[in-house]
């Protein structure tokens, strides 16, 4: 029966093996939002997160580390809703991003997508729609209805428009769940409030509508009963009006408390499913009410569902994903079978083409078409489930039928009713095109197509050619016909479109044809065809079959076109196309082949044959291109006339250098006037690589001195070779290009200056400028001006000096000096010369040569002049040096001399004259050393005073890095220092750089000596204070003995600056002499308590200052030496609180509380702070001054007593505390308070005013330690309320054994208002543990109100399993519940109720234990048990299980029922009993009703058997199996004849029937025989029984068979004579109508009219041939009827 059900029922996956803790599949953690994803928040101990199911595949399960309240997947993308309070942020997790968020004003109690861009919120008061596209926040669509309020929101729903609107919330409402429904209409904006729990929008199409008929149906339960209504919502007009619908909704007995939990629609079917909190489903249909099935598919609460494939997926609380839908192969003969309602399932196999009604639909149509309702009949074909009555047969009933009066024809109501609701089928579609085509209505046609109404196939292509080519392309094309569809391309002309679809739909027609057929058509798009098919992988056709096409109809375009593309990859294979293409464009079309080639497109043609073509057509340039044949080259290259010049020099680049040479000699030769301007451009590009030498050679050998100018002119700017450029200036001066030799050497870096110059002296130029340029470019200075000097050109020297290069005069005078020229001579060329020349190097000249007296005058000249030349003055300063000229005048008086080079110029003959010149240019380094060298300190401590340098200082007393000072000579310069010139010095500056040098050298003894001679004598420096400071500093660091003198002894130094120095260096004492001396007392004060750490002096110096800074540093000096007493004292008499928070720090840990009180009092006058009083307050505690507490608390202050309330309680001082708990009525505190002082009584009183869990705790604890059960009781009841303290009270009662206690308490408080679930639940874990007797009592009244998972712990440890058993089935854990009253049968079993439990149960592994567990223990009532088992058994497994165990007797009645089933094993198992049993009628009726079995294998065992009877079974069975032979056989051998006979008439077999006739006959029976040809009359040969009758004389038995065979022949000759008669009768008349018939124009068909019969015999005579204007004709009158 379980394959019969009109459900189909799946597993999807189990949550808890994807890894998700059950707890956390729940209806607030857990969200099913359609059939894609399942949303679950899970939270662990570490961290949450959201996991994300993909139903479509499980395996893919997406966690993302999410904080949220809810959330929520989108229907039908990787989109999430998340919400946080009320934060709501939407996101897309594939693109992560997020898509938009929103902040409400109320919190969301729930929320879900209403589609796919919805979401629906209700919060508090309303409803709320938010789009998540665009940026608008959500719009309100409602207000909440009152009969909501205090309701769990469950569901929310629209309807497709959102015009409509379902919110649905449930609430307990005595000891039942109540659901309240609001239904809203937008259109109306009215709210009308129902008692539901479920509800659900869809359509449905009633008979005779236009439109879908909206609907919306709900479901309830109330106190007096469950009702489904489904009423009509937005009716449409014209559609028929729905009748509201209500009916009754069906618990079992079980279900007491059970309600609907939920709704869902499939539009395919129009029913609704009704899921309810036990795991029912309900299957009803919309438009009757009518309900189709009822079932349990869970165990387990199904508490979110949603839509699936026009079914139901939803998930229960053990995590399982199910899903319900309709089984389409049994739904229709279950609702037949079940309900016996025919119009149902008539109606629902109609709309949801489904099987199972066919016989049905026959049945009807069959009735409809003898009553004459033929319309009604077509339009019942044209709707029949899977078209199982639009067949050819039916269109040919309807064809032929009349249609009445104004109504449509059968047949075209047929086609109307189908092209309605659907498309037609092949047939349909042919006979349909048939009468539209012939009415001219293609457009009808057209539209059919478009709209998909027809099934397009190649029959109806072929009706349609003829009238719209167009048309049937497109019909050819979707019925997959290639052949025909590639012939209607190539008629079009859409050739382009032919390979595509050939290669789409995998048909390889022969190409060349068709190719040949398009080129004959069109060129061009043959060209284009063509192409489509060499790109082809592979090609459909060759290149060289087109170009074979093509060539056949001269398309030598297309061919090229074609070409050009197909050997566009330049393959070696396709040599000989590519010499086709340009051969034929060489013939045809030398401009074209001139492009190609041109374009470098093919690499592989024949090259010596196209290059003749080419030459041969003018195309030189391609023709040399193509060349490889240098005297080919030669012969092409001297056209230059034709030949592109610019291409013909690139050209060049392509031959080797020998060919290049040849072909610009050969052009040369051939006409040098005409190829001179190629041949020198060629040249000049190719010089690098031809080389030079070679090009001079072949410009020389053909005596173009013209082409080597030229070609060396272009080259020699940037050749590097030294003889090109030589070449250059001999041919330049061979062509009297003197001014390119003038510029070619002085512009040009690579010639050979020496050969040049050589040349141009050999040259006996008449002008010499580039003899004088090549000489003073490559220094030649001397040479040259020896060279005029000596040809008598002294002129040109001059022109040299002063219009060339004036620069170089120093060298032609050191040259002239060298050939004794007169000095007049000199002197004037100088005196001449412009002064761009050095003076210097003039002066270095004249000087190596002695002779620098001769420049005095012109120097001395040039200083009056004003010359700033340090040359002229240099030389001045050595003339005066060395004849005595008043030299120191001139070094202390001139600035313009170089003093180093002069300096040095003078240390050997002066050192006097050497220190003036390095001072006057302050040359510090080689005045040191001249110094040093030469003993004079005295002159350089003058020096380094007056320069005031501290780097100059720094050598002069440490030395450099690279050479140290001499100590000797240091001595010496402090000495000098000291002594004389520092006293001379009268400038501060000078003093300070001078102290900063002997600081920085690290001299500090020198640097003493240095001060006190400064500052301890009368000097300028006496009273100054950087000195008097530097000179303490020192001493502090050198010699701190001296640090007091100087103290004593100097006024004018910065005190608090060196006394810090003194401390800072260990000098305490002398640090406080000099706060003393100056009357810093508080610094002073400080030196002796930090430094010198004498508190005592500190006081005394205290006691004498008498100053309130002191005393209050003194004081935190003794707080901080923990003498808390002075230290208040001195706080005291310094008047001072500033430091009141550390003297309260100190003073409280010390416990010095009655000095801590004077300093306070004394503070609280001063300052106004609550920690001052706070703390006074506190110091009262401590001193247990209460009377003064008290007196404070009265008066006005700012103390914090709550804080200092808090100190006193934890310090114990309980008195004091409960007087601040008073004073600012802290109940919570003071009743803890009271507890510690032992006044229960008012300790309970105060926790009634504080109203504090904490404080009832602290109370109930003190009492329970006191036992003061009584007040304990009060606490308690106070306490239990809260859920997070019971468990504590628990543990404290039981802790102390007072169980008797503990119980009363949690007993009293079950009346309580705001008892919770976890008193009942702890009641009942204590009742366990200490009184199970009152368990049972407890768990039947308070079942529901408990957690009843805990307290299933709690009995099974207790052993307490009947209580276990009531507990699992009221939490719907059946499978536990069965398992335990297995496992503990003696306490817990009874039959009655585990068959009610056994049914629920989940896990089908429980019903096979079940029954081992009654085979074992309960044997007798194993049929009982599989009775009411057997939808969800595996009959197959049951059997196994029990003929394993050999128990099969035990089942009888069980398999007797299963056999309903027809299941092969409880066949077989079955009618092994009966054979056991011997029970041959019994067998042959389950052998009768049930088929699935081994019937040979059953055969085979009974045709051994002893009784006859289970041999005519085994017999019967190989019939069955169409064995004939053996059950003949079989029937043979027990001489069962009849059974025989039956037997062979059976198999329908002419051979069987005659060989059982041989048989009787061999056997002697002939009664036999004669009874087998009676009973297999149809299946014998007339002459087979004959021959057998006279063979074997037994022609009497044979004689009624052939009695009865002479009768029905006579009988057909009879009917065929009859049927002849009425045929010549019908023939006679048709003859006579033909002469009667008219003849006049209006005769359209022939004489036999439409349908007429053929006439076979002689036509008309001649003379009787029928004439246009004949009024008549006489038909033939020797007319013959034939062929009959």
């Amino acid at each position: 029966m379980a394959d019969q059900l009109p459900i189909t029922f799946h597993e999807y996956v189990k949550l808890p093996e994807l890894g998700i803790d059950v707890s956390n599949i729940s209806f607030n953690t857990l969200t099913l939002q359609s059939d894609k994803f399942i949303c679950i928040r899970e939270k662990t101990a570490q961290r949450e997160q959201v996991c994300i199911v993909d139903l479509q595949d499980s395996s893919k399960t997406f966690r993302r580390p999410i904080t949220a309240d809810s959330a929520i997947m989108n229907p039908e993308n990787m989109i999430i809703a998340l919400k946080s309070g009320r934060n709501l942020q939407v996101f897309n997790l594939e693109m992560k991003a997020k898509v938009k968020s929103c902040m409400m004003s109320e919190d969301v109690h729930f929320w879900r997508w209403i589609s796919q861009f919805d979401i629906a919120l209700v919060t508090d008061t309303a409803v709320f729609h938010w789009s998540i596209e665009g940026t608008s926040s959500p719009v309100k669509q409602f207000d909440r209805h009152a009969n909501l309020n205090g309701t769990q929101i469950i569901s929310y729903a629209t309807n497709a428009k959102m015009n409509w609107m379902s919110l649905i919330g449930i609430s307990a409402v005595q000891g039942r769940i109540v659901g309240s429904m609001q239904l809203f209409n937008k259109d109306r904006s009215a709210s009308q409030p129902i008692e539901a729990h479920a509800a659900e929008f869809s359509e449905i199409w009633l008979e005779g509508a236009a439109q879908p008929t909206q609907v919306f149906s709900f479901a309830s339960r109330s106190a007096t009963g469950s009702k489904l209504h489904v009423v009509e919502i937005d009716h449409v007009d014209g559609n028929p009006p729905f009748q509201k619908r209500s009916v009754d909704i069906f618990f079992p007995p079980e279900a007491v408390n059970d309600f609907p939990v939920s709704m869902q629609a499939g539009p395919k079917y129009e029913l609704v499913y009704v899921v309810t909190k036990f795991g029912f489903i309900h299957l009803y249909d919309l438009e009757t009410g009518t309900c189709l099935f009822t079932n349990r598919i869970s165990g387990d609460t199904v508490f979110v569902t949603t839509k699936h494939d026009n079914g139901i997926i939803g998930v229960n609380r053990k995590g399982q994903v199910l899903s319900v839908s309709v089984n389409e192969e049994t739904v229709i003969p279950y609702i037949l079978q079940n309900t016996g309602n025919v119009e149902l399932a008539f109606r629902l196999a109609s709309r949801a083409n489904l099987p199972g009604a066919d016989q049905l639909y026959v049945q009807r149509f069959q009735q409809l078409m003898q009553q004459g309702q033929f319309n009604d009949a077509a339009k019942m074909a044209a709707s029949s489930p899977r078209g199982m009555l639009r067949t050819e047969n039916t269109i040919n009933q309807l064809k032929h039928l009349q249609s009445a009066p104004g109504q449509l024809s059968p047949i075209l109501q047929y086609f109307a009713t189908i092209l309605e609701k659907g498309e037609l089928n092949r047939h349909e579609s042919i006979e349909l095109a048939r009468p539209v085509l012939a009415s001219n209505r293609k457009a009808l046609l057209e539209k059919w197509l478009k709209e998909d109404k027809l099934e397009c196939s190649e029959e109806l292509g072929d009706i349609v050619q003829p009238h719209d080519a167009t048309l049937a392309l497109s019909i050819y094309l979707r019925a997959n016909v290639p052949s025909k569809v590639v012939v209607c391309f190539a008629q079009s002309g859409q050739f382009d479109k032919i390979v595509l679809y050939c290669k789409r739909v995998g048909y390889n027609p022969d190409w060349v044809p068709l190719l040949l057929q398009v080129a004959r058509l069109d060129g061009d798009k043959a060209c284009e065809f063509a192409l489509s098919l060499v790109k082809e992988d592979p090609p459909l056709v060759s290149a060289d079959q087109v170009v074979g096409v093509f060539v056949s109809q001269n398309l030598v375009q297309q061919t090229t076109r074609f070409l050009l593309d197909a050997l566009k990859n330049n393959k070696e294979s396709e040599a000989h196309l590519q010499t086709k293409l340009l051969e034929m464009n060489l013939l045809n079309a030398p401009q074209v082949a001139d492009a190609i080639l041109g374009n470098n497109m093919f690499s592989y043609f024949d090259r010596p044959y196209i290059a003749q073509l080419a030459e041969k057509a003018g195309l030189y340039q391609r023709a040399l291109e193509l060349y490889d044949n240098l005297d080919d080259i030669k012969r092409v290259a001297v056209h230059t006339e034709v030949v592109n010049g610019e291409w013909l020099i690139n050209y060049f680049g392509n031959l080797s250098v020998e060919d290049s040479l040849a072909v610009l000699r050969r052009m040369l030769e051939h006409n040098a006037a005409q190829n001179l301007q190629i041949v020198v451009q060629a040249a000049i590009k190719y010089s690098d690589l031809l080389g030079p030498q070679k090009i001079i050679d072949m410009f020389e050998d053909n005596r173009c001195s013209e082409g080597l100018y030229y070609y060396l002119g272009s080259v020699v700017n940037v050749s590097q070779d030294p003889a090109v450029v030589f070449k250059y200036i001999q041919a330049a001066l061979a062509t009297g290009q003197t001014k390119e030799v003038e510029r070619i050497v002085r512009d040009n870096n690579h010639y050979d200056a020496e050969k040049v110059k050589n040349y141009l002296k050999e040259a006996s130029l008449p002008d010499q400028l580039p003899l004088i340029i090549v000489c003073d470019r490559f220094d030649y200075v001397h040479d040259l001006v020896l060279y005029l000097y000596s040809n008598g050109m002294s002129k040109y020297i001059e022109v040299y000096v002063q219009q060339v290069n004036s620069s170089r005069l120093p060298q032609v005078v050191g040259a002239l000096l060298d050939v004794d020229c007169d000095e007049h001579i000199v002197k004037s060329l100088i005196a001449s010369t412009p002064a761009q020349f050095s003076i210097g190097a003039l002066v270095d000249e004249v000087e190596k040569r002695n002779r620098l007296k001769i420049l005095h005058r012109w120097l001395e000249a040039k200083a009056s002049e004003g010359s700033q030349d340090p040359g002229v003055y240099n030389a001045l300063a050595k003339i005066y040096i060395d004849n005595n000229y008043e030299p120191e005048k001139f070094l202390s008086s001139n600035r313009l001399y170089d003093p180093r080079a002069i300096g040095a110029y003078s240390e050997k003959r002066d050192p006097g004259l050497a220190y003036l010149a390095y001072s006057q240019g302050q040359c510090d380094d080689e005045l040191l050393r001249l110094t040093n060298d030469n003993g004079m300190f005295k002159q350089l401590s003058r020096y380094l005073i007056k320069r005031r340098d501290l780097g100059l200082w720094g050598k002069a007393l440490t030395g450099d890095g690279q050479q140290p000072v001499n100590q000797s000579h240091r001595r010496q310069l402090i000495d000098q220092v000291v002594s004389y010139s520092l006293p001379e010095a009268g400038d501060p500056e000078e003093v300070s750089v001078c102290v900063k040098a002997f600081m920085a050298a690290n001299l500090p003894q020198e640097l003493i000596e240095l001060l006190e001679r400064i500052i301890l004598e009368d000097t300028p420096f006496s009273n100054n204070n950087n000195l008097q400071n530097l000179l303490i500093l020192t001493a502090v660091r050198v010699e701190p003995s001296r640090v007091a003198d100087y103290i004593e002894r100097l006024s004018n130094y910065d005190a608090p600056d060196i006394a810090e120095i003194c401390i800072n260096n260990g000098l305490h004492e002398e640090a406080f002499n000099i706060f003393k001396r100056f009357e810093v007392n508080t610094e002073a004060i400080g030196v002796l308590i930090d430094h010198v750490g004498s508190l005592d002096r500190a006081y005394e110096y205290a006691e004498r200052c008498d100053q309130a800074e002191v005393w209050s540093r003194l004081g935190r000096a003794q707080l901080e030496g923990l003498r808390i007493k002075d230290s208040i004292d001195s706080y005291v008499r310094a008047d001072d609180p500033s430091n009141y928070v550390e003297v309260i720090d100190v003073a409280s840990h010390a416990g010095k509380f009655d000095d801590l009180v004077r300093f306070l009092l004394m503070a609280r006058k001063k300052v106004r702070e609550p920690a001052v009083e706070s703390e006074l307050l506190f110091a009262y505690a401590k001193t247990e001054r209460l009377a003064d507490l008290e007196d404070m608390l009265r008066g006005p202050n700012i103390a914090q007593v709550q804080k200092v309330g808090d100190r006193c309680y934890d310090e114990g001082l309980f008195e004091a505390a409960r007087l601040l708990f008073q004073n600012v009525s802290n109940w919570a505190r003071l009743a803890s308070t009271l507890v510690r002082l032992g006044d229960y009584q008012s300790a309970v009183d105060c926790g009634r005013k504080a109203n504090s869990t904490q404080v009832w705790k602290d109370v109930n604890t003190a009492c329970i330690a006191e036992k003061e059960f009584r007040l304990a009781q009060i606490c308690g009841l106070h306490l239990i309320v809260h859920a997070e303290e019971l468990e504590s009270l628990i543990r404290l009662y039981e802790s102390g054994g007072y169980i008797d206690e503990l119980c009363a308490l949690i007993e009293n408080g079950l009346g309580l208002e705001r008892a919770h679930m976890g008193m009942f639940t702890e009641l009942a874990i204590l009742y366990c543990k200490y009184r199970p007797e009152q368990i049972m009592d407890h768990l039947k009244l308070y079942w529901s109100r408990i957690n009843i998972p805990k307290v299933i712990c709690a009995c099974e440890t207790a052993h307490l399993w009947p209580e276990l058993v009531f507990l699992y089935v009221h939490y719907d854990e059946f499978d536990n519940a069965a398992q335990t009253i297995i496992s503990h049968s003696a306490d817990a079993w009874e039959h009655a109720s585990f068959k009610d439990i056994i049914v629920k149960v989940s896990n089908v592994e429980l019903y096979y234990k079940a029954l081992r567990f009654y085979l074992k223990e309960q044997p007798l009532l194993l049929n009982d048990l599989l009775n009411v088992m057997m939808p969800r058994i595996d009959h197959t497994r049951v059997v196994s299980m029990f003929l394993k165990s050999d128990n099969i007797p035990l089942i009888k009645k069980y398999l007797v029922a299963a056999q309903s089933t027809n299941n092969k094993a409880v066949n077989e198992a079955s009618n092994d009993l009966l054979i056991e049993e011997e029970d041959f009628v019994g067998l042959r009726n389950s052998i009768d009703n049930h088929d699935n079995f081994d019937g040979i294998g059953l055969a085979q065992r009974l045709e051994k058997h002893d009784l006859l009877e289970f041999r005519r079974i085994a017999a019967h069975l190989y019939n069955q199996a169409k064995r004939w032979r053996q059950s003949l056989n079989l029937s043979k051998k027990d001489k069962l004849y009849k059974d025989a006979m039956t037997t062979a008439r059976q198999s329908g077999s002419n051979e069987i029937a005659e060989d059982l006739l041989r048989y009787f006959v061999e056997s002697g029976n002939p009664a036999c025989f004669s009874a087998c040809l009676f009973t297999c009359y149809d299946l014998v040969r007339s002459d087979v029984v004959m021959e057998i009758a006279w063979r074997h004389g037994l022609s009497n038995e044979a004689m009624p068979y052939f009695i009865n065979l002479m009768r029905e022949y006579q009988n057909k000759v009879d009917v065929l004579t009859t049927e002849l008669g009425e045929l010549k009768a019908k023939v006679e008349r048709g003859a006579n109508g033909v002469a009667a018939a008219p003849s006049g124009p209006n005769q359209l068909l022939g004489p036999a009219g439409l349908g007429g019969r053929l006439l076979i015999g002689q036509g008309p005579t001649p003379g009787n041939v029928f004439t246009p204007g004949s009024q008549q004709g006489t038909p033939g009158s020797g007319s013959q009827f034939g062929g009959y």
